[in-house]
């Protein structure tokens, strides 16, 4: 420790006044090394008296007429005055003179060989402050070098915990600006200029007759560009390029996927792309050469920009670098900046799709119709539905206007009119009976088999492919198994009829004015459903959802303790999309459903029910253009008619086009004469009020196919695992300072098996990294093993490796801190450069 110096002066001191002979000791410090010690030091047989330049007769006569008796040590923080202005001199010859070397016992106190005394004098400056030399203390160092020495001087100043100067240098980048740098300041002072550019050059290859910080990062960045870019880059970009890509890479990886620096390293990477023009470089560079750079943020918008054009021309086969569309946005949203583009990524995959659909056709039998639906066609609703939620978060959707009205077009008029069409048609045809399970059964069919208490969630307006969404929640739950059944509601399909249909019953009917019976009964509220409910369940009761989401867990057993059956009545979708100042958040209100109907399942989980099943009235369409005239249908004059923006029910059917109809009897399982009206594109029934873009009530696929999620949950606890990786590629011996890596995710992402990140990089046998860092997100659901190969790319420092010494390949799960491989390797790099040899 610091103090030791000290200590050992102390020692030495007490040895000279040993004895009862009056002693005085003179201590001149040249330097002033001790002058914050000196007031600290206690003598066991001595006074200690300060000499000043100005008090030389005062001491005189104090030791030679005051205290003639007592021990002295005089000190002096300066050079012994010369004969003639020094006044003391007399008294010196009958006294005893004292040296401290600072910089001998600093050698010797921190077991610096004798040969590098000389190191430390030089910069004895830097050892003036207690507290810079007590950190030079704590860093601990082993073994001692110039090299180690002056690059421990510039951690201290930094205050790095570790003697690496690659840590320097992060503190100096990131800590400070670049122009009045104070970490450079403090090595100015301390002599310290130097040896950074001569560690900078022996790092990372950075040389210049004029060295800057800027420069310096430049060279980083711009080297690390011309390994991952596909091209050459131009000449003034590349005399900025090192030769020890490696280091660099190494370096730039780790600030770039650190949390504590992204910040500072977004900060660095805008400053060059900026200063060196980067835009002007990268708009002549071929953007197919530019699908792995990730340094800088702009290279994303060239990427973007690609996308955009490629689906605004509906080139869907279109691929860069071997990535097809889909597939580059999921990578890019991998790398470093994709959280910033995040939401664009997911807007151009999502369009992919709905530009797919384009091809599509539609089935002209009704069974297969629905059986290709729920198997596949639905993803282009629930495609659909993502453009838009994501294209609503971001602030300037500007640049995908286009894209945006491509989109509505295909999805409107090559998808879900067609689709509309040749359903309704089949629907009409087969009067309603078109295989799938109908809303009026559902009670018969799910609840009356459960033996256990069951829990009936019905989500307002939860169509089939928001239901798909829910179920992918449910079983990526360790506590939960799901299946989904597709049934379809009744027509119309609106809401106070669909609450009917879903209630045990022997009869469902609508009277002369239009109000739906159950029983003879009209049951539009909470309580008139209990009612029925418990006609049919003794033990049983409805509840709304808002009633008890907030309810602690003891008052939800209370509610549920002791019942059979108990419906649940949610409102997010609907309650949303039926406004028209809010119908275009209606996609967020899926979102959110989805969300508060998982967290409800896990809060009733806690107060003891384990059975759920979860519903929907009827489902929705939504489309973002506003309604034209041409979209509405007009010329209904009759009085005794319902009409809806999506049905009429009346004594005859509406005398138009785009229509069609079945009796409501057919419907009801009854001799109701009523005709139902309904379009059979998308269109809408010109009524007043309300809103356009989402509307329910006709019997298109979307409005009838309603999701059954059957799910089952555990209230105990399940374990579960993180997915592992495996090295695919033979690796024994490590030849060439670039080395791409194949790995396997060894399980699909599953409930039980979960999603997380690894962090992959080369050690040395003394935890030195020798390698960039790679990091991947093993997130891959797919239970084809060939499609969970993937490949990493490592490059090493530039460095002389030991073929004697090991050297592993190690892969970290970041979010549970484990190890999970250890691969020993044979470093066998005849010389360490950019080719390998």
């Amino acid at each position: 420790m610091a103090e030791l110096n000290l200590k050992q002066i102390i020692d030495k001191l007490n040895t000279e006044f040993v004895g009862d002979v009056r002693k005085l000791v003179f201590w001149y410090d040249t330097g002033a090394e001790f002058i914050q010690d000196i007031d600290t030091i206690e003598l066991e047989n001595a006074k200690v008296l300060k000499l000043e330049q100005d008090n030389q007769f005062y001491i005189k006569h104090f030791l030679e007429r005051e205290d003639t008796t007592n021990h002295y040590l005089v000190y002096a923080p300066f050079a012994k005055p010369a004969l003639k202005d020094n006044h003391l001199a007399d008294t010196i010859r009958y006294s005893k003179e004292f040296f401290a070397d600072r910089a001998s016992l600093l050698a010797l106190d921190l077991g610096i060989d004798e040969k590098y005394k000389p190191v430390l004098q030089q910069y004895i400056k830097f050892f003036g402050a207690k507290d810079r030399t007590q950190r030079f203390y704590e860093l601990e160092i082993e073994n001692y070098n110039k090299s180690v020495i002056e690059t421990a001087l510039m951690s201290v100043i930094c205050k790095t915990k570790v003697v690496s100067f690659e840590e320097i240098v992060r503190a100096v980048i990131t800590s400070d600006s670049l122009e009045d740098n104070k970490y450079m300041a403090e090595f100015e002072k301390y002599d310290l200029i130097q040896p950074f550019w001569r560690k900078c050059e022996e790092t990372f290859g950075y040389t210049d007759v004029s060295p800057s910080l800027f420069k310096l990062i430049a060279t980083m960045f711009i080297t690390y560009t011309s390994k991952v870019i596909q091209s050459e880059l131009p000449v003034s970009w590349k005399n900025y390029c090192s030769y020890k890509s490696g280091n660099i890479i190494a370096f730039l990886d780790s600030l770039m996927n650190s949390k504590n620096f992204e910040e500072h390293f977004e900060r660095l990477s805008e400053l060059v792309f900026s200063t060196l023009n980067g835009e002007a470089i990268f708009n002549k560079l071929q953007v197919n050469d530019l699908t792995e750079v990730e340094i800088f943020k702009k290279v994303d918008i060239f990427l973007l920009k690609w996308l955009i054009e490629r689906l605004e021309n509906e080139d869907t086969d279109a691929k860069l670098n071997g990535y097809s569309i889909p597939e580059l946005c999921k990578v890019r949203r991998k790398m470093h900046y994709g959280q910033l583009y995040y939401s664009h990524y997911y807007i151009l995959e999502n369009a992919y799709y709905i530009v797919s659909a384009a091809r599509f056709e539609a089935k002209t039998c009704v069974e297969d119709i629905w059986k290709s639906y729920i198997k596949k066609d639905y993803v282009i609703d629930q495609k659909y539905r993502y453009f838009y939620y994501h294209y609503d978060k971001i602030i300037n959707n500007t640049p995908y206007e286009n894209l945006r009205d491509m989109v509505e077009n295909i999805y409107t008029n090559r998808y879900l009119d067609p689709l509309s069409v040749a359903w309704i048609r089949a629907f009409s045809e087969c009067r309603g009976n078109t295989g799938l399970m109908k809303q009026q059964d559902f009670y018969h069919t799910f609840l009356r088999p459960i033996k256990e208490r069951v829990v009936v969630i019905i989500s307002d307006a939860l169509r089939f492919e928001v239901g798909q969404t829910l179920l992918k929640r449910m079983m990526a739950d360790e506590k939960c198994t799901a299946t989904i059944h597709a049934m379809q509601s009744v027509v119309p399909s609106y809401t106070r009829f669909g609450m009917s249909a879903l209630l045990p019953h022997k009869e469902l009917t609508m009277s002369e004015d239009f109000k739906v019976l159950v029983d003879g009964k009209v049951c539009d509220d909470l309580k008139a459903r209990e009612q029925v409910l418990q006609k049919t369940v003794q033990k049983s009761r409805t509840v709304q959802f808002d009633d008890i989401k907030m309810m602690k867990v003891a008052d939800l057993k209370d509610i549920f303790t002791g019942q059979e059956v108990v419906y649940i009545y949610h409102n997010q979708i609907d309650a949303r999309g039926d406004k028209l100042n809010t119908e275009n958040e209606v996609f967020n209100a899926c979102e959110e459903a989805v969300e508060e109907i998982h967290t409800m399942i896990k809060r009733l989980t806690s107060a003891n029910n384990t059975r759920f099943i979860v519903t929907a009235d009827h489902g929705f369409i939504y489309k973002r253009d506003k309604l034209t005239e041409s979209d509405k249908i007009s010329g209904f004059e009759k009085n005794n008619a319902f009409v809806g923006r999506r049905y009429v029910i009346a004594d005859e059917s509406l005398q138009t086009e785009g229509v069609g109809t079945i009796r409501l009897g057919e419907v009801l399982n009854n001799a109701d004469e009523r005709i139902i009206t309904v379009p059979i594109g998308s269109d809408v029934i010109k009524v007043a009020g309300g809103g356009q873009n989402y509307v329910h009530g006709g019997a298109s696929l979307q409005e009838v196919l309603i999701p059954v999620l059957d799910v089952k949950t555990n209230k105990y606890h399940t374990e579960t695992k993180a997915v592992t990786i495996a090295l695919v590629s033979g690796l024994n011996k490590i030849t060439n300072l670039a080395l791409n890596l194949d790995f396997i995710q060894t399980e699909a992402v599953t409930d039980i098996n979960k999603e997380t990140t690894y962090k992959l990089f080369f050690i040395s046998d003394d935890n030195e990294k020798i390698s960039n860092e790679n990091i991947y997100v093993a997130d891959i659901k797919d239970n084809d093993a060939s499609k969970r190969v993937f490949r990493l790319k490592f490059t090493f420092r530039n460095k002389k490796y030991d073929k004697d010494r090991k050297y592993y390949l190690v892969a970290y799960d970041e979010k549970n801190a484990l190890e999970v491989i250890r691969h020993e390797v044979q470093m066998d790099l005849a010389f360490a450069d950019d080719f390998g040899f």
